[in-house]
């Protein structure tokens, strides 16, 4: 869309919102004017407007956390953006991968459900051993454990599959998710190594389909 059509406040600011690219958290709520907003298209990297100092503030210049931007989205009214990022360090002053760390409240018959909590209550087990606990118990048991249980998941997923029963599937991709975590707990592999493998691979596949597409012509 045109940036003539962005509605900026009296003081000629609009309010963006950070986004991870790859955890979709929240990072930071900083302004942009037209000036940063069109820097920040430009150089591909976030560049805000410091209502504090009154001058430009591209992110990471002194510290060296960088956000490369992904995308930038515009709201329903046109004066609020969205910009989903790829960091590289922390996101806020204080050294903490987000600004938002203080939960003012929380429904506990809603909780959030999220990758990063799974592996971390994972991790917990097999740092601090709870008796009773099936995750711990595989950590005690090793390596051969967790790859057998893979194994064994890996083939429930087949065999419900195969019987296309998609209820049954979807509870034994559970099954297999929750071991494959087990499993890169005990070998030091981070969601954030998946994504970037996963990533690496998009870039390969659009590429692929650019070449087979002047390939036709």
């Amino acid at each position: 869309m045109n940036l003539d059509e962005l509605k900026f406040d009296e003081k000629g600011l609009i309010p963006a919102v950070v986004v991870d690219a790859k955890s979709k958290k929240v990072l930071t709520v900083a302004y942009m004017n037209r000036e940063s907003l069109e820097i920040s298209i430009k150089e591909k990297r976030t560049c805000f407007w410091s209502r504090s100092r009154q001058e430009l503030w591209r992110k990471g210049e002194t510290s060296g956390n960088v956000q490369k931007i992904v995308s930038i989205t515009a709201d329903c009214d046109k004066d609020a953006l969205t910009v989903v990022v790829e960091k590289e360090g922390p996101a806020c002053h204080l050294g903490t991968d987000s600004c938002f760390n203080n939960t003012v409240w929380e429904n506990d018959e809603l909780s959030e459900f999220s990758y990063e909590g799974l592996l971390k209550l994972i991790e917990g087990r097999k740092i601090n051993k709870q008796e009773g606990s099936y995750t711990t118990y595989l950590f005690e048991k090793g390596m051969d454990k967790i790859l057998k249980k893979v194994g064994e998941e890996s083939t429930e997923v087949i065999i419900a599959a195969k019987d296309n029963d998609k209820r049954e599937t979807v509870y034994e991709i559970a099954d297999l998710a929750y071991h494959v975590m087990v499993l890169m707990i005990e070998m030091g592999i981070s969601l954030e190594d998946i994504f970037d493998e996963l990533a690496s691979r998009h870039v390969i596949d659009h590429k692929v389909k650019q070449e087979k597409s002047t390939a036709s012509k």
